[in-house]
């Protein structure tokens, strides 16, 4: 149930907003090109986004590395259909959920190179079980590369108070412990953490790599 009615409220929330997303959040859902500048893609490697959007990411992604084998998935169907229109045949899309997915049934994948998930999880509710499921699904030798809002300390208060209200209208709750739950997950798979903060604390970007 819970599932099926966060799928519907991101499509409700996209319905419209899908057609002028990419133009219109390009200017705060900052570093996710040093997400994919960073993402030190191996030859021919499989890449999955989750909560891949409109497909921007994965676009950017194909063009930087053409090689990539690209994947992406979304809850929400309406997104889906962007990402279709822009990606074409060069990436396998799927309909699933970022807290109870397994790549063997939605792409017939048994493990990704790099897992991307940009600005998704403060939009997931179960986000920490996001994560788990993520790293669940990662091939041998493969790392998870995270951005999202960061915990914002370095910005004014006034200008933090007025972004959180704004994201809070899309349902977007930004993670200010995200560093540490993570740093918790990679030590519990034996796992390395590379977190780093992005324009005064306003975003994160953060890595966990197999050692």
């Amino acid at each position: 149930m819970a599932e099926t009615s966060h799928a519907d409220l991101m499509d409700r929330t996209y319905r419209h907003q899908r057609r002028i997303y990419d133009a219109t959040r390009a200017w705060f859902l900052l570093g996710r090109d040093h997400l994919i500048a960073n993402l030190d893609q191996p030859e021919a490697g499989r890449v999955l986004e989750i909560a891949c959007g409109t497909g921007r990411n994965l676009d950017h992604i194909g063009r930087r590395y053409p090689d990539a084998r690209l994947y992406g998935m979304d809850i929400s169907t309406q997104m889906l259909h962007s990402a279709r229109a822009k990606l074409g045949d060069r990436a396998m899309l799927a309909h699933g959920d970022a807290c109870a997915f397994d790549g063997t049934a939605l792409f017939g994948v048994t493990g990704f190179d790099r897992i991307v998930l940009s600005y998704s999880l403060s939009m997931i509710p179960d986000w920490t079980r996001a994560i788990d499921c993520a790293l669940d699904n990662l091939a041998p030798g493969g790392s998870l590369h995270v951005v999202d809002f960061g915990r914002q300390s370095g910005l004014p208060r006034l200008a933090r108070d007025g972004l959180n209200a704004w994201l809070a209208r899309f349902h977007v709750t930004p993670r200010h412990d995200l560093t540490h739950r993570l740093q918790a997950k990679a030590e519990a798979r034996g796992m390395q953490l590379e977190a780093t903060d992005l324009f005064a604390t306003y975003a994160q970007h953060a890595i966990i790599r197999q050692v």
